[in-house]
């Protein structure tokens, strides 16, 4: 049997429960037929709207609109590079070394950003200066022969200049140890580690990035060619690439950068070949881009540039096996020699350059950065661009030397040798030496030649 309370609180909570009713029905009562008919038709009128389907949920989606503005800054970027690319190409020999020069200060500046601890360098503001020091110091000694050689006219007018040239490598040498002592002196507990590991970090992007600069500033001089056919066979094979690995892209390449497939790798390697041979085609037909610096480093586009040609831009003739003979029936076949180095050139940039992408990919996982930097708008920064072109302008230079350069002497390399090496006496000495010979071959008079012994004695 329920007991007395039990059967209270059952009636107390019914007549609860009836107030509650009564109560919203008032409330119900209370609202005008006017307002009843406005909330009837937004209920209808959301009922009725119809569900969006997928393609219009994607349009509308925050990341997809994102996207598409990352596609066009980087695009509109793209062809601001381009464009600014070939205009300095126009404008000449120098403004191409001034490139380079921005490219690799800014290239170290991103790199060392990115491998040091800012709230420990503000600690230490020597740190930076050190880097900065270090890197002037080297650019100095290996680009400072380069500076004596087309500005020697400079160098003999001034005494202080002329010792500054006979004396670079000693003065670079003095330079460098007193980087030495000062990051010696700078030493404080605590920081050790910090700051032994920002040296190593130093010399590393010193090696990997300002020397590989260097030798890219050497074939600008050697001809523009030797600069152009590098940038454009990396720039052709990253394009390539990309192309054949969302097509045809189905296995991994390398662990430390997922989305490149051998299929794009290989790919690229084709297409890169066949375009080194039409970027060789164009490129050869030009005095502009083959000849070499002399004396006037101030040429451009417009300047008419003349020079002894190179062989490999000569056309030869060779003959075929007797195999390839017998079974297409010719027996020998012209050609410019440049046909083949290019190729050459494509497999380097194809099978070897991108594995410097592939190193700055890694640096940045290491330090767990997705860009170098922020210089260039939907690309990154400068290393994220040129992180191929350096070891592709390094292998240039070297290919060059080894097995395309005539290592011609000319006045301007024996001037320049003279201004670093001798002094005063013994360039009047030469004079001397060279105004006998002169008059020994009946090159000149012997009234000139008692004018010019009486003008240096």
């Amino acid at each position: 049997m329920p007991s007395k309370k039990h059967t209270n609180a059952t009636s107390t909570a019914i007549k609860k429960a009836g107030e509650n009713e009564r109560l919203i029905s008032r409330e119900k009562n209370a609202l005008s037929s006017e307002q009843l008919n406005t909330i009837d038709s937004a209920n209808s009128s959301a009922l009725s709207r119809p569900t969006p389907k997928q393609g219009n949920t994607e349009l509308a989606d925050p990341t997809h609109s994102k996207k598409l503005s990352t596609f066009i800054v980087r695009t509109v970027w793209t062809l601001i590079m381009i464009i600014g690319f070939f205009v300095i190409l126009a404008s000449g020999h120098i403004w191409c070394l001034i490139l380079i020069f921005f490219c690799q200060i800014t290239t170290f500046k991103e790199c060392i950003h990115v491998t040091h601890i800012s709230s420990r360098e503000k600690k230490l503001p020597l740190t930076r200066t050190l880097n900065w020091y270090f890197l002037f110091t080297t650019i100095y000694y290996l680009d400072g022969q380069s500076l004596f050689k087309y500005f020697r006219y400079y160098f003999i007018n001034y005494k202080f200049l002329n010792f500054i040239a006979i004396n670079h490598i000693f003065i670079c040498y003095c330079l460098y140890v007193l980087g030495f002592v000062m990051f010696v002196s700078s030493l404080k507990k605590g920081f050790l580690k910090f700051q032994f590991a920002s040296l190593c970090a130093t010399h590393m992007v010193l090696v990997l990035v300002v020397f590989q600069a260097h030798l890219i500033i050497k074939n600008v001089l050697n001809g523009l060619f030797w600069f152009l056919m590098p940038c454009g066979l990396v720039i052709v094979n990253d394009i390539f690439a990309y192309l054949c690995g969302i097509t045809f892209g189905r296995t991994k390449l390398i662990a430390i950068s997922p989305k490149k497939t051998l299929e794009g790798f290989m790919g690229a390697w084709f297409f890169t070949m066949l375009a080194s041979i039409i970027l060789t085609r164009i490129l050869s037909s030009y005095s502009y881009m083959t000849c070499p610096v002399t004396d006037d480093i101030k040429t451009n586009f417009f300047t008419p540039l003349t020079c002894e040609v190179n062989p490999v831009f000569l056309p030869q003739k060779y003959r075929l096996p007797p195999i390839i003979f017998a079974k297409i029936g010719i027996e020998s076949i012209t050609i410019k020699p440049i046909y083949f180095h290019a190729i050459n050139l494509a497999t380097f940039a194809s099978l070897f350059a991108p594995f410097g992408g592939f190193f700055a990919s890694g640096l940045k996982r290491a330090f767990k950065v997705k860009d170098f930097g922020h210089s260039i708008p939907g690309h990154g920064g400068i290393t994220d661009r040129v992180d191929c072109q350096f070891m592709m302008g390094s292998f240039m230079n070297l290919y060059y030397e080894t097995f395309i350069s005539e290592n011609r002497i000319t006045v301007g390399t024996v001037l320049s040798t003279i201004i670093s090496n001798f002094d005063e006496k013994e360039i009047i000495q030469l004079i001397f030496e060279l105004n006998k010979i002169l008059l020994t071959n009946n090159v000149i008079s012997l009234e000139t030649y008692e004018k010019i012994s009486k003008l240096y004695s």
